[in-house]
Formats: C-alpha cells, sequence, structure tokens
C-alpha cells in the first residue's frame, strides 16, 4: 500500500509545555514539525515560555483556559492534562500529540522518524479489529492480508486513534523501572498492528494521534490521582482515557492502531521517588480492568458523546462506592463533554 498523504492544513501538533525553555526542544523537532500549526499549553506552573521563531505556534497560558472554560473548569487542564486543553480547542482533522521530553527517533539507517507522516499513514488507512492480521498491519507498505483472511473483512474500518513507542526510556511503571534501573527499549520494531476488537490497553499518551472528528469527546481528561505529579510515572489520565476511547472505538467499529512511529524519550524524574504517588494507581487499576472488560453500552448511543455519558453513569454507578477518584472521573467526564459541544458550537 501507498504512504497517505500529508495535508499540512489538516493536522494540529499539541505539546504540553512543562518548562519554561523549548528551544532545544523545538528545534530536534523543527524538521518535522516546522510546516504545521502547534498548539502549545502552557502548565499553570510555569510561568514563561520560551520558543524560537519560525513555527506556526499557537501559545495558551492558565488565564486562556479560564476565558473559554471558566475558572471552575480550569483545573481539569493541569499537569499532563493540560494538553487536553489543545484537543479542546483545536479545529483540525487529525491532533497529534507528543511530550516535551521527547526528541525525534531514527531508524535504523539513521533517518529521523517523521512521526506526522506515520501517524497520519495509520489514521488515513483501515483498522482491522475484527479479525487478526498476523502479518501485521496489511495496509503499511510491504504488507497485506495474510492467507485465509476473510475477504468480506478486508476493507476493514476507519481509525481513530495511532499510538506510537519509544526508544530509550520506554513508558514502564514506577515499579518496574525502580527494579531495573538500567534498562533501555534499543529494538526499532518497524511494525504497527490493530489492537483486536475487546482487547483492553494501557494507553499512553507520549506519542499518540487521532482522529478529532471520530473520537476528540473520547480524549478526555477524567482521572487525577490524589498524589498526581508532574512525571509520566506519576499520573494515570492518560491510562484511563485509553480505556475510556478503546471501548468508544470497539462500540462505534472504529480501529485503534499501535507500533510504528518511535520517539526517542529522555530520562525525567526518579521511579523511586514516585513509587509512593503512583501506587495508588497501580492499585485502582486491579478495579478498573474488569469494570471495562464488563462494560457493554447500549444501541442509543451512536456518537462519542452519547458514549462518553454512558460509560461516566456506569463508572459512577458500579465504581463510585470503591474510591472517591472514581466519582470525580465520573463528573469530570460528564463536563467534558458539556464543554465540547459548548467550544463546537462557537465554530459554527
Amino acid at each position: 500500500m501507498s504512504p497517505a498523504s500529508v495535508n499540512d492544513n489538516e493536522v494540529d501538533i499539541v505539546i504540553g509545555a512543562f518548562r519554561s525553555d523549548l528551544t532545544s526542544f523545538m528545534e530536534e523537532w523543527r524538521p518535522i514539525f516546522s510546516r504545521f500549526h502547534l498548539i502549545v499549553v502552557k502548565d499553570p506552573d510555569v510561568k514563561e515560555v520560551k520558543i524560537p521563531e519560525g513555527f506556526d505556534v499557537r501559545v495558551y497560558t492558565e488565564s486562556d483556559i479560564v476565558k473559554v472554560v471558566g475558572s471552575s473548569k480550569a483545573s481539569l487542564f493541569s499537569g499532563y492534562s493540560s494538553r487536553y486543553f489543545g484537543y479542546l480547542v483545536s479545529n483540525k482533522k487529525y491532533i497529534i500529540s507528543i511530550d516535551d521530553d521527547c526528541s525525534p527517533a531514527k531508524t535504523k539507517d539513521g533517518d529521523l522518524v517523521d512521526i506526522v507522516a506515520h501517524h497520519l499513514n495509520n489514521l488515513k488507512t483501515p483498522a482491522t479489529p475484527f479479525f487478526f492480521n498476523t502479518l501485521y498491519d496489511p495496509y503499511q507498505k510491504g504488507s497485506d492480508f495474510v492467507r485465509g483472511y476473510p475477504f468480506s473483512l478486508r476493507s476493514g474500518v476507519p481509525c481513530a486513534l495511532s499510538c506510537g513507542l519509544w526508544l530509550n526510556f520506554a513508558d514502564y511503571d514506577a515499579p518496574t523501572q525502580a527494579l531495573k534501573p538500567d534498562m533501555r527499549n534499543t529494538r526499532y520494531v518497524d511494525a504497527v498492528l490493530t489492537v483486536p476488537l475487546k482487547s483492553m490497553m494501557p494507553m499512553s499518551g507520549v506519542n499518540i494521534a487521532f482522529d478529532r472528528e471520530l473520537v476528540g469527546p473520547a480524549m478526555l481528561p477524567a482521572l487525577k490521582l490524589v498524589k498526581e505529579g508532574k512525571v509520566r510515572w506519576e499520573t494515570m489520565e492518560d491510562v484511563w482515557c485509553g480505556l475510556v476511547v478503546k471501548t468508544v472505538c470497539d462500540h462505534l467499529k472504529l480501529g485503534v492502531k499501535s507500533g510504528i512511529p518511535y520517539v526517542w524519550r529522555n530520562e525525567k524524574g526518579s521511579a523511586i521517588d514516585s513509587l509512593k504517588k503512583e501506587w495508588e494507581g497501580v492499585k485502582l487499576m486491579e478495579d478498573v480492568v474488569p469494570f471495562f472488560e464488563t462494560l457493554r453500552l447500549s444501541p442509543s448511543s451512536v456518537t462519542a458523546e452519547d458514549c462518553v455519558v454512558e460509560i461516566a453513569a456506569a463508572v459512577k454507578e458500579r465504581l463510585g462506592s470503591t474510591h472517591a477518584v472514581f466519582v470525580s472521573a465520573s463528573e469530570a467526564m460528564v463536563e467534558w463533554v458539556k464543554l465540547w459541544k459548548a467550544v463546537r458550537s462557537l465554530d459554527h
């Protein structure tokens, strides 16, 4: 299959800024990002953000967030959840988001990995969630459907979410990284596959892309740990979001892909220091996974917004009594849908 074409005007690159000087980060990404519009959302704890010239970029501050969502809801967009404000205000079809501690990865031949081109190729070619193709994504260059794959399923379904991976520091949890402090991911596997129907997954927000028109309302900030911090080990917001959006995709017959493109992820924070903060999230997953595995949405939920509201009600009913964080997550999901609809109404 030939690579999908890239229209610069249909892409927003969203970055949550956790440091005041993004110069080195932006310069590293200049060969890839300079063609596109960038949305940088400043974490409230960062006073100023320094960005070099030559980029089409819009920087959003805490005051900008308050103007759009109001002071009572601005707390939804802090820490790693700040980037969701970029998802909210974007009017582009495709959104690509990476953390500001990432650099461009290189292929085995030493070429820079163009994450925009790879992500868009994943999103613009069908996904195959109903029947697993053992030769990975049949729509990638040099691949196809294997013998025995039903022809009735080869047209696939629209791909709504592309989950990229990481070289160097993989997105492990704090206990794993603390136990194996010297472990680095050095394997560049040039492959992508569709996550099968009804398979749950821990989505990482480090390197992702999605079709905003298909699943934007499901890419939401909701679950915040009591001791949530400013490194990935200390948050579960992206994992929860991934479980929600995968449930929505399964229900609406949309696809999710995982694999290329890679980014080079740099070291940030201490796994040992983060253990106590993340341990709450590790324990919560024991309740979260069975909930999502058994959750079935009703036929009346026909849009991503419908699905999120139904999931939120189920979270409150079935998980609310086990931990207060689930009640807060349920309420945040409902608020997010209201905000999404309100901002969308301003676009028309």
